[in-house]
């Protein structure tokens, strides 16, 4: 930093002040996000921290002037949020931020227009980034992290302010994301039940009224849940949503949405395009459409291997694990058709015995009785129209469709 007088460090904090009221009194929402944004590295912000630790005085600018007096809470716990994030103590700063965010919500409730709704916004992110920042310190420290389970129940006092009638109850929906992020984070994804049920079941809600930007967010993190919950239909309609929405600019968001969307449509089996993978480096799911379309069981496993650490992280894993049955069905696809070519009089039966060859052809060593299981499941989960002769080893198929396709449809339970 370079010398800084106590005089330049005095017209820096003041000028602050009365931008400060300024942005208040004429409800210029732009100006006010600006003077709140901490974590961006914003210059002026970064300027101001260093001019507060040379003129230490601040509190009592602000006490000795009623313009500044007014939003005296507001203003001295974030002077000291951005002192603390300056000399880089996370904790002491998402401390006096979460004070100073309280204040700023009891003015926001008393203002009768939704003009500060976008410096809300920032209050609310910064919050969830600090909280992370310092629960990174407090572990760095030994001590339990515990700031982002406290930046969560602040957001939700932020939702119930929202959470009225009038033109504030727009920005519920970006207060909601912020706390999928913090639930997410935390691992405590029941915790998104309650207020996904506010936005959906509650009457004063239209959800074509919220921003795109966070309705693309919502429909991302729902999908995401409904990942989680294997209700791939929904997931798919969810993710389909965020993808056709999101702004085709931003690669970085399509990936993120094709990585859970793109397990969703296989399920329900849709296999993507190669030139989608590349184009989103999504390669990791090469090998995985790769075994599906061949019906190669060990290519699908060494997929799974080769990826499994990043797999578990994205919550996929098990998704794709049950991919196995479809692996399975295209596997006898192929076997049907060779037979058919063959002898087409006797291309709907068969032989056990011809399954294991294939399997064991592709080092997969699964003897008879566990092929009749495999088969049993086919055939009972849809996946395959026919019926097992037990007495002779044959799976004896269906002349007409024997292999229906999914066509958008998840897998019998």
């Amino acid at each position: 930093m370079a010398y800084l007088s106590m005089g330049d460090a005095h017209r820096r904090i003041n000028d602050y002040l009365n931008r400060f009221c300024d942005a208040v009194s004429n409800q210029d929402g732009d100006l006010l996000k600006r003077l709140l944004s901490l974590s961006s590295n914003n210059p002026s912000i970064l300027s101001l921290a260093d001019a507060l630790n040379v003129f230490q005085d601040a509190n009592r600018l602000i006490k000795q002037n009623d313009n500044y007096a007014q939003f005296g809470e507001i203003l001295v716990h974030l002077f000291r949020a951005f002192q603390s994030f300056r000399v880089g103590s996370f904790v002491d700063s998402y401390q006096a931020f979460e004070k100073a965010a309280n204040a700023f919500i009891q003015e926001f409730r008393n203002w009768d227009t939704a003009w500060a709704l976008q410096a809300l916004y920032v209050m609310v992110y910064e919050i969830r980034v600090l909280a992370e920042r310092a629960d990174k310190e407090l572990a760095t420290n030994g001590k339990s992290p515990e700031k982002l389970k406290g930046a969560g129940s602040f957001l939700m006092k932020v939702f119930g302010v929202l959470a009225g009638k009038g033109p504030k109850r727009v920005g519920a929906l970006y207060v909601t994301c912020q706390l999928f992020k913090v639930y997410f984070k935390l691992g405590t994804v029941h915790l998104c039940r309650s207020v996904i049920r506010s936005i959906e079941t509650a009457r004063i809600f239209d959800f074509e009224e919220f921003p795109k930007r966070d309705k693309v967010t919502y429909m991302y993190y729902t999908g995401r849940l409904e990942v989680f919950n294997e209700n791939f239909p929904a997931a798919d309609d969810k993710l389909s949503y965020a993808l056709k929405h999101c702004n085709p600019q931003n690669e970085a968001n399509i990936r993120m949405i094709l990585k859970y969307l793109i397990p969703v449509k296989l399920s329900i089996g849709i296999i993507p395009n190669d030139w989608l993978l590349q184009k989103y480096n999504l390669v990791e799911y090469s090998n995985v459409v790769q075994a599906l379309r061949r019906g190669d069981l060990r290519l699908l496993r060494h997929a799974l291997q080769e990826h499994e650490d990043r797999f578990l992280r994205s919550g996929v894993y098990l998704v794709l694990e049950k991919l196995e049955l479809q692996v399975y069905q295209r596997l006898l696809k192929k076997i049907y058709i060779i037979q058919k070519q063959k002898d087409p009089s006797k291309a709907h039966q068969l032989k056990l015995e011809v399954i294991v060859k294939a399997l064991k052809w592709l080092e997969m060593d699964i003897d008879v009785d566990e092929v009749e299981c495999i088969m049993a499941i086919l055939i009972y989960k849809s996946l395959v129209k026919g019926y097992f002769a037990h007495k002779s080893k044959v799976v004896v198929l269906s002349k007409q469709d024997p292999f229906p396709k999914l066509n958008g449809k998840p897998v019998n339970s």
